[in-house]
């Protein structure tokens, strides 16, 4: 059996075509996300390795086709989202015609499960579980049939960490299919920052800075931070968009703490990279196990910053440790929240070595490399007869 690391190419070497993955997920970058920017990071990666397609919802109720970083995608017209899930008739066709050796879908996403019944492909069938579906229990109800069959031909499912394993009665109950691996980013991305958009970003919020990034939704806790912040002698800035806008901007000028928490709406990438930089802390203040992993902790910890994250039974608590990279706290506890980000903003130098742990952390554990790695480990144990790569 070939190894990872050998360089010769079998497609060269043999005339055989790459080992061809197609990933199915719920939208696509630049939709905002954490699931959609690790389909795209796993996908960009991947495809140095093996041919990858995507298909994604379309926020249109047209088709539209693109080749994004070395990846196909193909973001289906949606006429109609449904209870948060994009209904797209076109995708079990489109699963079908794309024909390829491997079928690695993204959950939680009905739409996807239903698609991959009726397309009918006999190929191997690989899963990426971004999270148990926690507060919509009845559809969860509905959709546990669904989810049940696609399950019995399922070969493989990659899991974020063990933790999430041994919390979720759907993974725990499945242990011999799950592959544990962490998700990645690449951390040179967010290395090299604009130098002056890092300086107007302290030049209009000041010198003490606590930052959120994520979709302003119920899981991710952000009510909590506004709330800390009467306690907390800064400026906090959120940088996402979601149905609670709204509810904590109201909930921050109640508090009397508006002029210090700024809603910044979606952020592009340059910006965003200066908002990481510029901070002094990351606030991950999540709330439920919704809250799969974190990924927006890595980015933070790739930028040499401390993380003050929450006690939830994920694997939030796993990627940036408590005492080591930042600290971790109770969730929906905006008192704990804001005695930690007091700690870590009075304090310049365990902000210095934490962020350098985190920096560290990132590099050795939760590189997009080593997750391509991984994932390309599983598509070869459960798909050898259609193993053809080129060199990674």
């Amino acid at each position: 059996m070939r190894s990872l690391s050998d360089t010769s190419s079998p497609s060269k070497t043999t005339g055989a075509a790459p080992l061809k993955v197609l990933h199915v997920g719920k939208f696509y970058p630049p939709h905002f996300g954490g699931m959609e920017s690790h389909l795209q990071t796993l996908c960009e990666e991947l495809s140095k390795s093996i041919e990858v397609q995507v298909l994604v919802a379309s926020d249109q109720r047209r088709t539209e086709r693109s080749t994004q970083g070395g990846v196909e995608v193909a973001r289906l017209a949606t006429p109609l989202m449904l209870h948060g899930t994009p209904i797209v008739p076109l995708m079990a066709r489109a699963m079908s015609r794309a024909r390829p050796d491997v079928v690695h879908l993204h959950f939680p996403n009905p739409m996807a499960a239903l698609a991959c019944l009726m397309s009918r492909l006999d190929v191997p069938i690989v899963i990426t579980w971004h999270s148990d579906v926690v507060r919509q229990r009845r559809a969860a109800a509905v959709f546990a049939p669904l989810l049940s069959l696609l399950l019995r031909r399922c070969a493989a499912i990659i899991v974020g960490s063990t933790a999430y394993i041994e919390t979720s009665a759907v993974l725990s109950a499945r242990r011999k299919l799950c592959r544990v691996i962490p998700f990645g980013i690449r951390a040179g991305d967010f290395e090299h920052p604009d130098a002056m958009r890092v300086a107007e970003v302290r030049r209009r919020h000041g010198e003490r800075i606590v930052l959120g990034v994520g979709r302003l939704i119920y899981y991710k806790g952000f009510e909590n931070l506004v709330r800390a912040m009467v306690d907390v002698r800064a400026a906090a800035l959120i940088a996402g968009e979601g149905q609670l806008s709204g509810a904590l901007a109201a909930e921050a000028e109640r508090l009397g703490v508006a002029d210090r928490v700024v809603l910044l709406g979606r952020v592009n990438d340059a910006d965003l990279k200066a908002c990481y930089h510029a901070c002094d802390v990351f606030a991950l203040p999540s709330v439920e196990r919704s809250e799969a992993f974190g990924i927006v902790q890595l980015e933070a910890m790739a930028c040499g910053k401390p993380v003050v994250n929450t006690w939830i039974d994920s694997a939030v608590p796993h990627v940036s440790l408590d005492g080591v990279t930042g600290l971790t706290v109770p969730p929906g506890d905006p008192t704990a929240l804001a005695a930690a980000l007091n700690a870590l903003l009075d304090d310049p130098a365990r902000r210095a070595a934490m962020g350098a742990a985190g920096r560290q952390r990132v590099r050795e554990e939760f590189s997009a490399e080593l997750m391509a790695r991984r994932t390309l480990e599983v598509y070869r144990e459960i798909a050898p007869g259609a193993a053809r790569w080129r060199s990674y």
